[in-house]
């Protein structure tokens, strides 16, 4: 079976043609600057990368190119679209409709797009990707897997907000998480790297990077995690606040004569790692890089960032009483040895955390980094979402035929 599994952002599709026999890509790419002037396509076929140039004016336009690109004498690496046997499409938002993936009939799209007041800059870009791979490819199943699905499981003590009762009734305020798709596949991945039953297991997953969310997986389920109603709640982020008091919006709003749109818009885009940095950057490799050369602005952006991560760690260990198994994953978690080290050893060792320096000291493996006598194991797994998306896939044509 041959998946196709596509992500789309308001300028952007982000796609990869799998094997799933092997779970091989067999091509990759990224069209980006829709609608937009330079707009691209970066295709990636085995070791080899292709950049083309050309006017993109929509969503259609741009899968058009790809599935050109899939099967076009220079690029291709299937003889003809009826090869792709399902097309499985990352979707943010599911709110409470959707516990897992679906196959998207109409019922299932209106659906999608009656979310996007949950998710108003992730949703309508998503649905503009389903309804441009329906137009192109109306014979093939197309599947929506959520980002909020893994997190359904979350217990009411977890995902309720203390405020009146009526307005989770009325408007469904309540916790839902986002990057469920990493941390489910992370967490499956760890147990697998320790030859363990998930379903034993305590773990904590830290999705670390430009943005970032933490999961406590108990039994191989989510019971918390530190995205809320939307991505802003929980860790600092790039250019995201993470947890803040909410009477600082009104405050804000107040004293610099700002709108409440303008504020949240504040907290998302100009705030976290790069507000502290007074604008330096969002980019956490630039950050490292400063506070090690002795910037104590970067130091300081560095040791909150790291500071949340570990404090959500410890709540989550509470939460779940107890924890067997911590992993690391996404741009910093992958790639930072720095961040997972002292993240480890300032604020651990009170669970017994011991790492290895040494078996640490990598970028983008996926490796066992704490010691033989660590009373919890702590990895590094680089996440995968669309291959979880493209095995959710699979599962579920493979169920319906």
């Amino acid at each position: 079976m041959k998946v196709l599994v596509i992500n789309s952002g308001s300028s952007s599709i982000k796609y990869q043609l799998l094997e799933m026999d092997t779970e091989k890509v067999l091509a990759k790419g990224l069209v980006e600057r829709i609608g937009i002037e330079g707009s691209r396509i970066i295709h990636r076929k085995n070791e080899e990368k292709y950049v083309i140039e050309k006017i993109i004016k929509n969503h259609e336009e741009g899968l058009k190119e790809v599935l050109d690109l899939l099967t076009s004498e220079d690029y291709k690496v299937i003889s003809s679209l009826n090869e792709i046997d399902a097309v499985g499409h990352r979707v943010v938002h599911g709110g409470e409709r959707f516990s897992s993936s679906v196959i998207i009939d109409k019922e299932s799209l209106d659906a999608i797009e009656m979310m996007s007041f949950l998710a108003p800059l992730h949703n309508p870009a998503n649905v503009m990707g389903i309804k441009a791979a329906i137009e192109l490819l109306p014979n093939v199943p197309q599947i929506a897997v959520f980002d909020t699905s893994f997190h359904q499981t979350m217990p009411k003590t977890s995902f309720l907000y203390a405020i009146p009762y009526e307005y989770y009734e009325k408007y469904k305020i309540r916790r839902y998480g986002f990057h469920g798709t990493s941390h489910k596949y992370v967490s499956r991945r760890a147990a697998e790297i320790l030859g363990k039953d998930i379903k034993t297991l305590k773990i904590i997953t830290s999705h670390i990077g430009n943005g970032a969310s933490i999961a406590a997986v108990k039994n191989g389920e989510s019971f918390d995690t530190s995205m809320g109603f939307t991505p802003l709640e929980g860790l600092v982020m790039g250019t995201r606040s993470g947890d803040i008091d909410p009477a600082i919006v009104s405050f804000l709003a107040q004293e610099e004569g700002l709108t409440v749109k303008e504020v949240v818009e504040i907290l998302n885009k100009k705030s976290g790692v790069y507000g502290i940095t007074k604008g330096f950057s969002s980019d956490m490799r630039d950050i490292e890089d400063k506070a090690l050369e002795g910037d104590k602005v970067c130091r300081l952006a560095l040791d909150i960032y790291e500071y949340r991560i570990a404090k959500y760690i410890g709540a989550y260990a509470a939460a779940m009483n107890g924890v067997d198994v911590i992993v690391f994953t996404a741009g910093v978690g992958e790639n930072s040895p720095v961040t997972r080290e002292e993240i480890c050893e300032k604020y651990l060792t009170y669970l017994g955390v011991k790492i290895d320096k040494e078996k640490n000291n990598f970028k983008g493996l996926e490796r066992v980094i704490s010691t033989p006598d660590s009373k919890v194991e702590v990895l590094a797994v680089p996440t995968n979402e669309e291959l979880m998306i493209a095995r959710e896939t699979k599962e579920l044509v493979s169920t319906k035929n």
